[in-house]
């Protein structure tokens, strides 16, 4: 399995971004895709995820700012982040290889795209 994000950037706080993230590989229809994120200085933490059926689960943290999205045919995942704050200054990774509810990550990993979000 190969994941390819894309999307991060810039951002004044309460701006938006949407990242992406393609996804090439077996039994990817299967799975559930999801986003991590880590800041300097802390732990990878858990961002948003959806199953290959389109239910979707989200941090505390993010609910109601960012939504999670599938197009199975594309094996494309979108994260649209609205409402952006400075905590969520990150670099964002996409990650399968788990079920929705997975209190660990999958796996697979791409290769991280850096969110800024300026005060």
């Amino acid at each position: 399995v190969q994941l390819q994000a894309s999307g991060g950037g810039l951002v004044q706080a309460g701006g938006s971004l949407r990242l992406s993230c393609a996804a090439s590989g077996s039994r990817l229809s299967i799975t559930a895709i999801g986003w991590y994120r880590q800041a300097p200085g802390k732990q990878r933490e858990f961002v948003a995820a959806v199953s290959s059926g389109g239910s979707t689960h989200y941090a505390d943290s993010v609910k109601g700012r960012f939504t999670i999205s599938r197009d199975n045919a594309k094996n494309t995942v979108l994260l649209q982040m609205n409402n952006l704050k400075p905590d969520d200054t990150a670099v964002y990774y996409c990650n399968t290889g788990a079920p929705l509810y997975s209190p660990i990550p999958g796996d697979y990993w791409g290769q991280g795209t850096q969110v800024t979000v300026s005060s």
